[in-house]
């Protein structure tokens, strides 16, 4: 299945649908998430201290709830309420940002924000794989995320545009309301397969029973996650040979402006190829973009070209390292398998940061890309070999 014209418009409507759901949700939140900072600094008077506690907080309760919200999916295998109330959820609390006042206020909405995105993210993905045939599970995901993606650029530029504007920070979080509301709208006629998903004889989320050759293929994700640091050490970088700091919101919205363009082709061959040597030739480029060329960045052209292949390999390796998920798995552990996707990755990014910055502290950014690289090229070998 190809990702030209006639392979996309083979996809069910349950695709563009999620992906539109998506688009809106993103657009809402990548206008929220830039602006948070300045919020917590000059409006309520708080530190990056403050700031740290809210996000790790907020982003530990997702990570926790993917698990459970798709154990519960695969027992009772209905999709349409868990995103009403994990997309419902962050479209009530951003534009509540607004009359925050205090940072509790603040971390409290957050975590509900999260909440909703902890609710959604492993039943939106089972649906998507019971959606479409196998062949299609590579193209299907990378629509997603490519539509996943434009709300990525559409959130800060428009953040941008109202601040140029002259809106103030309060008066830009009401405006998600408007997005928000159309998620929620949008969600709601997602339609189920016609063909009912089997339930589950029983909720269970426990590691081991998940398929042996799901458990490995989850142990190489993390291994690989450990190396993928906060996207923000890239702009940090980016100021560090000289970026003007107006141009850094552009580059964060080049990188994903990439993955748009490319994830549905990308994703889509590993519906022709074996999905494991895409996925890995991903990784691969990512080792050498960040051992290489992140350590050795001096201009900012080379931080440009480091942007733009990072948003190459997440769109070669997004879209089918959930469509392999999907491969192996059976259907009635869907939700439990994304579940357990969503949790590792979320977990192991927390490592991944920590080690990142005090290797770049100790040893400078050289080292702490070159360790980066190193890890992502032992976890794609591991891939091929198994």
């Amino acid at each position: 299945m190809s990702a030209g014209p006639a392979g996309l418009r083979g996809l069910p409507s349950a695709v563009w649908l999620l992906g539109a759901v998506s688009f809106l949700n993103d657009a809402a939140s990548d206008l929220v998430y830039p602006l948070v900072p300045l919020f917590v600094a000059q409006v309520l008077g708080a530190g990056p201290r403050a700031l740290g506690a809210i996000e790790g907080v907020a982003n530990a309760t997702a990570a926790l709830l993917k698990l459970v919200s798709g154990a519960v999916y695969d027992r009772v295998p209905r999709a349409k309420g868990w995103l009403v109330a994990g997309y419902g959820l962050p479209a009530l609390a951003r534009p509540l940002i607004a009359f925050a006042g205090s940072t509790l206020t603040l971390g409290l909405l957050r975590v509900a924000d999260r909440i909703g995105k902890g609710l959604r993210s492993a039943p939106r993905d089972a649906l998507l794989a019971r959606a479409v045939a196998p062949a299609q599970r590579g193209l299907a995901f990378g629509v997603h995320r490519a539509m996943d993606h434009a709300g990525n650029v559409a959130g800060p530029l428009a953040a941008a545009a109202l601040l140029a504007a002259g809106l103030g920070l309060r008066e830009i979080f009401l405006w998600t309301i408007v997005p928000g509301v159309l998620c929620v709208a949008l969600a709601l006629a997602v339609r189920e397969p016609a063909d009912a998903a089997l339930p589950a004889a029983r909720i269970e989320w426990s590691w081991r029973a998940l398929p042996p050759a799901y458990r490995r293929y989850l142990a190489i994700v993390g291994l690989f996650t450990l190396s993928q640091a906060s996207s923000t050490f890239l702009l940090l970088r980016a100021v560090q040979v000289g970026v003007p700091a107006p141009m850094v919101p552009l580059l964060w919205a080049l990188q994903a402006a990439v993955a748009m363009v490319l994830s549905a082709p990308l994703a889509a061959l590993s519906d022709r190829l074996p999905r494991r040597r895409l996925i890995a030739g991903g990784w691969l480029l990512y080792a050498a973009a960040f051992g290489l060329l992140g350590g050795l960045a001096a201009a900012p052209w080379s931080i440009v070209l480091l942007l733009a292949l990072h948003g190459m390999v997440v769109a070669a390796t997004e879209g089918a390292e959930k469509a392999l998920v999907a491969d192996l798995v059976p259907e009635t552990r869907l939700g439990t398998a994304f579940g357990w996707f969503h949790l590792v990755c979320g977990a192991m990014l927390i490592p991944a940061s920590v080690a990142f910055g005090a290797l770049w502290e100790a040893f400078g950014a050289g080292a702490a890309f070159a360790a980066s690289g190193l890890v992502a090229a032992v976890a794609a070998a591991w891939l091929i070999r198994g």
